[in-house]
């Protein structure tokens, strides 16, 4: 009997579960059952899911719904193992090290691979520094303890595969991997990686909340089934990868994925339209009062901040393109006006210390360099700031998480009659604008404008 090929992940979210693992499943439900996920995690934070997976043979439902509110039901069967999570990290690093192990994947969010805006590692960031000294809270601490055991016990090659929501995800892992091998001394393994790794760029895409109780209930009453693991998600799916794997791969293009040699222009415009307005709309929205994403799309002035974003600034930056760029934007809009995915703005608001440099400041910047004003783009920043202002004076309705936020250092900032020129000058967030002062003056202006809306009876009402 030929030996299972083994897809470990590292990223216990929901995401995964909804998308890299459906593909897989997708592949088993063929009568492709030569490959499985071996599913764990860097931090403890999601121990009790792993508990609730491994108590149920790894299994659980996926609930999907349409715009129109068809919801269906599919149970997953592609995690073959759960990975118990310790301190040491134990069985992630003897999976990870095992020759059977041909693909270690990673879903970490942006925040998780402390890049600076020039796409460097941030040696500086504290989770960094403890894992040059010998911890692993990181990705980057957790597969220099993998793969020094793999190296150990063979060394057998093995593609490492970002699916993150970042530009040039797998380009930009792999620098970032590199560059702290090489502050830890270990030019060996460093060495090593050069030579039996690929990093193939990727572009992943469905929106999946955080799931709540509501799903378990439904998935009980649709399938008779108690999950405790249950996730939802939005019917739309996607995933292109550069068909750059070392050590052999699932036979994904059978079940729906892209494999091409280079993944830029998709990965441009899901960044921008996608990404960049999703997060727009959520700040846009809680400034509203608004709690989730699909009522904050369909309030007509975040409509259109959001729609003249892409129609003004981005489609030109990205033109030429294979991509019918304007239905995109069409269908994005569309996605995020689903009243039955119930995404909250707390969730896709998040990390917007990353957010902004990854996916905003790019297309200011390409505006500025073509001799554009980028003003419908600037209501980003804007929002960002504002959002901001109202964390840092405690006015959030709900806890805003970042994992660059340095609390205590924002709040004096935000504490100051200078905020906003300190938050412009911010070269983490805006790179060379951060000194530009045509810049300064049409984010400020827009904060102004923003502000004015937002005293609206209408949206004071929302």
């Amino acid at each position: 009997m030929t030996r299972q090929s083994v897809w470990m992940h590292i990223g216990a979210g929901s995401f995964h579960r909804a998308h890299q693992a459906w593909y897989l499943h997708q592949l088993r439900a063929r009568g492709d059952e030569s490959w499985g996920i071996a599913l764990g995690n860097i931090r403890d934070d999601m121990t009790p899911l792993l508990e609730r997976l491994s108590a149920q043979g790894g299994e659980y439902v996926l609930e999907t719904v349409t715009p129109e509110g068809e919801r269906a039901w599919e149970t997953i069967t592609s995690l073959r193992q759960i990975l118990p999570w310790d301190r040491e990290l134990s069985a992630l690093v003897a999976q990870g090290a095992s020759p059977d192990t041909r693909v270690i994947g990673f879903t970490v969010t942006e925040a998780g691979y402390y890049l600076t805006p020039d796409h460097h590692l941030d040696l500086t960031q504290s989770d960094i520094q403890a894992d040059l000294a010998g911890e692993a809270r990181t990705l980057y601490g957790a597969l220099a303890r993998i793969l020094t055991r793999r190296v150990a016990d063979g060394g057998a090659p093995v593609t490492l595969l970002n699916c993150d929501n970042l530009r040039h995800n797998g380009e930009r892992f792999r620098q970032g991997f590199l560059a702290f091998l090489a502050a830890k001394g270990d030019t060996a393994l460093a060495a090593w990686v050069r030579e039996n790794t690929t990093s193939p760029n990727t572009m992943v895409d469905r929106i999946t909340p955080r799931p709540t109780p509501d799903i378990a209930e439904r998935v009980k009453a649709a399938t008779g089934k108690e999950d405790g693991a249950a996730v939802m998600a939005e019917s739309f799916i996607q995933w292109v990868i550069e068909d750059d794997f070392i050590a052999g791969r699932p036979a994904l293009e059978q079940v729906g994925v892209e494999l091409v040699s280079s993944v830029l222009p998709w990965e441009e415009a899901k960044i921008r339209i996608l990404n960049a307005t999703h997060a727009a709309i959520a700040w846009a929205g809680t400034l509203a009062g608004l709690s989730y994403i699909d009522d904050s799309t369909r309030q007509p002035a975040i409509f259109q901040l959001a729609y003249d974003y892409v129609t003004e600034d981005v489609i030109p930056a990205l033109s030429p393109s294979p991509l019918d760029l304007a239905a995109y934007r069409d269908v994005v809009l569309a996605r995020f006006s689903n009243p039955w995915i119930k995404d909250t703005n707390q969730r896709v608001g998040a990390d917007g210390l990353s957010k902004i440099p990854g996916m905003v400041t790019p297309t200011l910047i390409e505006c500025y360099r073509r001799g554009a004003e980028p003003l419908a783009t600037a209501a980003l920043p804007a929002l960002f700031f504002l959002f901001l202002q109202r964390w840092a004076a405690g006015q959030l309705p709900y806890a805003y998480q970042d994992g660059v936020l340095q609390a205590e250092a924002l709040r004096r900032q935000f504490a100051r009659d200078d905020a906003l020129d300190t938050f412009l000058r911010d070269g983490a967030l805006f790179g060379e604008l951060a000194q530009s002062t045509a810049f300064h003056a049409l984010v400020t202006r827009r904060v102004a404008d923003l502000q004015q809306w937002l005293l609206q009876p209408t949206v004071a009402q929302a």
